[in-house]
């Protein structure tokens, strides 16, 4: 094949006129100029149009600019969802910098961490969350960023630990603040990290291109139209809140901003702002069916939501229609920048019994409009497993929504990317359908209410009780949380405690959604190198329902 221009490559170069980089930012300035007074951001008493957005987005940047922010440097988030959180995903980017959005369930220890890895030069604080990123910034042994404090009326309590605060910020800043695209749509806009199996967690950088084209692909997998009115139960920090903080600019819809999941505020705002879409972990949706103020969500017709995480159950697919909540599955990893794949909905479905259509709806499906491919892979031969639901294989993703890869950790990418794959860790099997479905996990994640938890971090922790001869955990099913870390452990001759006991020693030394909620004593089965058999443990606790069953 001939390698010389031919005509379709003589004189048809690149040019301003004909190539622009993609980014997510373009979508609020056109929000902003075709709807500049649409509503774009509903939080208790506040609201702000499109065109308001925009020009505090605009002063912000300004703001970090002259703080020294311009391309790839860090401005860290740990803010619940605020309007403050929705505006700096916009005017980060516009100085060329990287957002990264913290998880505010995190101890000092890892903040201080991600914080220092990923060079933080500017860091965002609501007050809830002021003692324990005061005691992170202590731990750090970096420089330490500039803190802004993120004052919420909603919210009493907390202290100011900033040198300055969010409004005072965005007020001082220049509302025509000339802002530009980057200048290669490659450039990062976003570090997210992921718990890992072992050791530190791991940075996930996210391009401009990627983000752009995930919050179209939400659009299209969620159906959401023009003008949608999203409810934010899903948090801002997972993954960018799954792109969908740009998938709203993108649709000029509504942001309807909530500080806590608390189902007592969500109903009445389901009816007070006509909501579309939502976005959640299966607790939230369990919540919200379960809650004594329980009721149709909406007068006018069904909210439409997306869950994630383990496979919702039967009971929660019917529960939430009973209360008006049309629900899709979706499924993805914070290195497909959230949600890359979606059950897709055929003809028909919609007239099964519940029974019948859960079965369906809760497989993890097929790639996202504008994600390339998913599959499963046989990880020895590279090759895609036979379409029939048996033969298990690795889940892998291959498109624009994948990650440029982690932060200072160049084997951990090339590893992720051997054979030209993205390689989730996940393990699973293609039906006839084409459908994929998540079996198993090769990864030592358990997911309980949307948050990763490594099993091997609890290990580590088990494994420093005087008692604990070995430990081994292992997601159990859990309908509140989807699953939830259970421990198993096998005493020291002549050792003795209780599950009370090593549940508080837990308690004290994790985070409370990573410690175990139950403990089960006895012999660990092991092979004959004497390496622990979790497959066993997984089947006794029948955690493979908690994925897929």
């Amino acid at each position: 094949m001939s390698t010389a221009p031919g005509p379709y490559d003589i004189g048809l170069d690149k040019t301003p006129a004909n190539f622009v980089a993609l980014s997510p930012v373009s979508f609020l300035a056109r929000s902003a100029s075709v709807y500049p007074d649409r509503l774009s951001t509903v939080y208790e008493d506040r609201t702000f149009t499109w065109a308001q957005t925009y020009e505090r987005c605009r002063r912000f940047a300004s703001w970090l600019a002259r703080q020294g922010i311009g391309r790839g440097d860090t401005v860290a988030a740990m803010l619940p969802n605020l309007p403050a959180m929705n505006e700096l995903h916009f005017a980060v980017p516009m100085t060329g910098g990287v957002i990264n959005a913290l998880n505010i369930r995190l101890d000092p220890t890892a903040l201080a961490f991600m914080l220092e890895h990923g060079g933080a030069r500017v860091l965002l604080v609501d007050p809830e969350f002021s003692g324990v990123i005061a005691e992170a910034l202590r731990l750090m042994k970096t420089p330490k960023p500039i803190v802004v404090d993120v004052d919420d009326a909603a919210f009493s309590g907390g202290r100011r630990i900033g040198e300055i605060e969010y409004e005072e910020a965005v007020a001082s800043g220049d509302p025509d603040f000339v802002w530009t695209l980057p200048a290669d749509e490659w450039d990062a806009i976003a570090l997210s990290y992921t718990s890992g199996t072992t050791g530190d967690p791991k940075g996930v950088v996210t391009h401009h291109r990627g983000a752009y084209i995930n919050a179209v692909s939400n659009a299209l997998a969620g159906n959401l139209g023009l003008h949608p009115i999203y409810l934010w139960t899903l948090p801002m920090f997972h993954c960018n809140g799954w792109c969908f903080i740009w998938t709203m600019a993108a649709t000029a819809g509504v942001n309807v901003c909530l500080r806590k999941v608390d189902p007592a505020k969500i109903f009445p705002l389901f009816e007070r702002h006509q909501v579309t879409h939502m976005s959640g972990a299966p607790i939230v949706y369990n919540m919200l069916m379960n809650a004594p103020e329980a009721r149709v969500a909406r007068s006018s017709g069904h909210v439409v939501g997306l869950i994630a995480g383990a496979a919702p159950p039967v009971a929660i697919l019917a529960g939430t229609e009973k209360i008006g909540i049309r629900l899709t599955h979706v499924y993805g990893l914070t290195e497909t920048y959230g949600p890359a794949s979606f059950c897709a909905e055929q003809d028909g479905w919609s007239a099964l019994p519940v029974e019948d259509r859960a079965h369906l709806t809760r497989r993890q499906g097929v790639s996202y409009p504008l994600q390339e491919s998913i599959t499963v892979i046989d990880p020895e031969t590279m090759q895609v497993v036979p379409h029939d639901g048996e033969t298990v294989g690795e889940v892998m993703f291959r498109g624009n929504i994948v990650m440029k890869g982690y932060l200072k950790n160049p084997d951990a990418t090339r590893k992720a990317f051997a054979g030209g794959w993205f390689h989730t860790g996940d393990l699973g099997v293609i039906d006839e359908q084409g459908y994929v479905i998540i079996k198993d996990r090769s990864k030592d994640i358990i997911i309980s209410g949307g948050e990763n938890i490594s099993s091997l971090e609890i290990e580590d922790v088990l494994y420093k009780h005087p008692a604990v001869l070995f430990a081994a955990v292992v997601a159990k099913p859990d309908d509140r949380w989807g699953e939830v870390p259970c421990a198993f452990i096998e005493l020291k001759v002549g050792a003795s405690t209780s599950e009370s006991e090593i549940l508080a020693y837990c308690r004290e030394r994790l985070p409370g959604f990573k410690a175990p909620k139950a403990v089960v004593f006895g012999a660990i089965p092991k092979t004959s190198t004497g390496k622990i058999q979790k497959f066993v443990l997984r089947e006794q606790m029948q955690s493979a329902k908690a994925i897929s069953a």
